[in-house]
């Protein structure tokens, strides 16, 4: 968890700062189910993310991808906090044609309606799109 503060100094900003306000977890126990356990507790307006989207879909034993985001959205808003999804781009996505991805580009190795999210945020080689899902 030092080692992750410390991350901070890079950006030019106090580890200290971030002390009681930020927390990392690693466990292999990723899931809609293990992340809502584990958000019982957090303030109204916390900043929760996940990296990455596709570690829910990994074990055979959690429930598919869209029951689990679906699952989160409806707790993140009834709790209101703000989940963040970092997740992998698909090999389609060519840089040397395209200036950044879209969502046709997330790769999901089975369904998901991205319709479940509320907005998109995409970076590439310094560029930023934000847009709106409908």
């Amino acid at each position: 968890m030092t080692d992750i503060l410390n991350l901070f100094k890079t950006i030019g900003e106090d580890p200290a700062v971030f002390r009681n306000a930020f927390e990392f977890d690693a466990s292999d126990s990723i899931s809609a189910e293990y992340i809502m356990a584990r958000l019982t507790t957090v303030p109204p307006g916390t900043v929760v993310v996940i990296d990455y989207l596709q570690l829910l879909d990994q074990k055979r034993e959690n429930p598919e991808l869209v029951a689990q985001v679906s699952a989160l959205k409806t707790f993140a808003n009834e709790r209101s906090l703000v989940l963040v999804f970092i997740s992998q781009i698909d090999r389609s996505f060519y840089p040397s044609i395209e200036r950044c991805p879209g969502l046709n580009h997330v790769r999901l190795p089975n369904p998901l309606d991205l319709k479940l999210f509320n907005k998109a945020c995409f970076l590439h080689n310094g560029e930023l799109e934000v847009s709106a899902i409908s």
